[in-house]
């Protein structure tokens, strides 16, 4: 087997969705199990859709994921640099031209609004897949010098053969095959000099030694353009395999316009994903260990990564079997780690300012019930910062005699408390029914409203810890003016 090389090419037009993340992952996970390259293209010639920071954007989800490039932009390997797109539009010119001088490719002088108009004439013929109907082909010069004096700037065309069988073995499917009356001539150069994906991608994976192409369903009809193109240069072509598509939970093909389902990279990451768990959910999406573990490091999926055990079925993405996966990893950091990562959410809860000591006794009071980091953010903002009571019911109940002798005596017992620990905030409760003859609700209750104006909520001893004492006391005399 010579080396493999594969790439993950994405198109600076957008941000790391989770299928071009999932794309990358399998692709980095088959280099490295065969010790070979990682190779990270940027496909930029969209122009007027490419979004400033849309490139530097998907390089850093990856390496937030742990996919690192052997080859890049950045790290580029002299025998095969550029590695953008943009920056070889000459080459691709080039290579088009040699298949026209060598009679597989023919200068198309057709203008869009022709092209529109024969297509909507098929369709009304009830032609389902209209082909262009090769006008250009056989142009004569008159024909040709006219077009340039009206100004008509040509594309380049491929000429497919008439109804040939295109076939090849996915390393997913298995043998797929086409038929070229169905694919018809299709644009290698447009008219403004740019390459379309399906030449430009062959000329790159062919000059850069890419072995294996591993990519999404969509791209399946796109092979057998690319087939011909290696047949017409007399090119060895890599080794093709598709990933299934990803759906959500009704079935249907995950798409961008489902706003009830994150998708990007960067919306995990502001939320409070950890990278292991992003890693370890994706590699699950259409590839199976073969067993009953789920929970997997980088360096032991690389170990046991197959194309074997890629799906023929469609992955389904499960919003929350991710958040499992998250709070799985969460409850399992390090102190430190876990602190490394949480300060952010603690901080924008709780303010700058404090010790580390502080933040983590307050995280950790969440840990073990967080599924991403910023809800931590949701359960401490009500403590730290209540809203004024305006229910009347809650209002009445704080204004009555019983929970008013139970504030007083709260406060006057926890002044005197050496610290907030469970059992300290256990003793007080107690000494306060025996003095009062409160139990239960009317003995929680009223000290809970005065702590954070709400009647459930945390454990007392977590909502004393968040606190502190200074702060209790100062709630507690306030709910005595009520």
């Amino acid at each position: 087997m010579s080396k493999v090389r594969v790439r993950y090419a994405p198109s600076p037009t957008g941000y790391l969705h989770i299928g071009g993340a999932r794309s990358a992952l399998f692709n980095y996970l088959y280099a490295k199990r065969h010790k070979g390259d990682f190779i990270l293209r940027i496909e930029d010639t969209d122009i007027e859709r490419n979004i400033e920071g849309a490139e530097q954007s998907q390089i850093e989800d990856l390496q937030w994921l742990g996919i690192f490039a052997d080859e890049s932009p950045n790290k580029p390997n002299k025998r095969y640099a550029p590695y953008r797109q943009s920056e070889k539009l000459d080459v691709y010119v080039k290579y088009a031209k040699q298949l026209v001088e060598a009679g597989y490719a023919y200068y198309c002088y057709c203008s869009e609004e022709e092209l529109e108009q024969r297509k909507q004439a098929d369709l009304a013929k009830g032609i389902a897949s209209p082909q262009y109907n090769q006008k250009c082909l056989h142009l004569s010069e008159e024909e040709i010098e006219a077009y340039k004096k009206a100004g008509r700037v040509p594309t380049i065309r491929l000429q497919m053969p008439d109804n040939d069988e295109i076939t090849f073995t996915d390393l997913v499917r298995g043998e797929v095959s086409f038929n070229t009356k169905d694919i018809g001539d299709w644009v290698l150069i447009k008219s403004n000099g740019i390459a379309t994906y399906n030449f430009a991608v062959v000329i790159d994976d062919h000059f850069m030694d890419i072995s294996h192409v591993l990519r999404g369903e969509e791209h399946l009809s796109n092979t057998p353009k690319q087939i011909q193109l290696y047949k017409n240069f007399n090119w060895q072509q890599p080794k093709f395999g598709h990933m299934t598509i990803i759906v959500n939970e009704t079935g249907k093909k995950l798409s961008k316009r489902d706003q009830n389902i994150l998708q990007f990279m960067s919306q995990y990451r502001e939320l409070g994903y950890l990278p292991e768990a992003i890693f370890n959910f994706i590699l699950l999406l259409g590839w199976s260990p073969g067993g009953e573990e789920e929970i997997f490091t980088m360096d032991e999926a690389i170990e046991i990564f197959t194309l074997e055990r890629l799906s023929r079925s469609p992955s389904t993405f499960d919003p929350g079997k991710l958040m499992w996966m998250n709070s799985y990893y969460i409850k399992n950091l390090s102190d430190e780690d876990y602190l490394a990562f949480i300060k952010p959410f603690v901080t924008k809860a709780l303010g700058e300012g404090f010790e580390d000591d502080y933040y983590l006794m307050v995280a950790n009071i969440f840990k073990n019930d967080i599924k991403y980091g910023h809800e931590i953010v949701d359960l401490i903002t009500p403590v730290i910062k209540p809203n004024q009571i305006r229910n009347k019911e809650h209002l009445n109940l704080l204004a009555s005699e019983g929970a008013q002798n139970v504030i007083k005596a709260f406060k006057k017992l926890l002044a005197k408390a050496p610290d907030l620990e469970n059992e300290t905030i256990k003793v007080i409760f107690n000494k306060v029914k025996d003095e009062t003859g409160e139990k239960g609700k009317t003995l929680y209750q009223p000290v809970r409203l005065a702590l954070t104006s709400e009647t459930s909520g945390l454990e007392m001893v977590s909502v004393f810890k968040i606190l502190g004492k200074e702060v209790a006391l100062e709630r507690l005399e306030k709910a005595l003016k009520v």
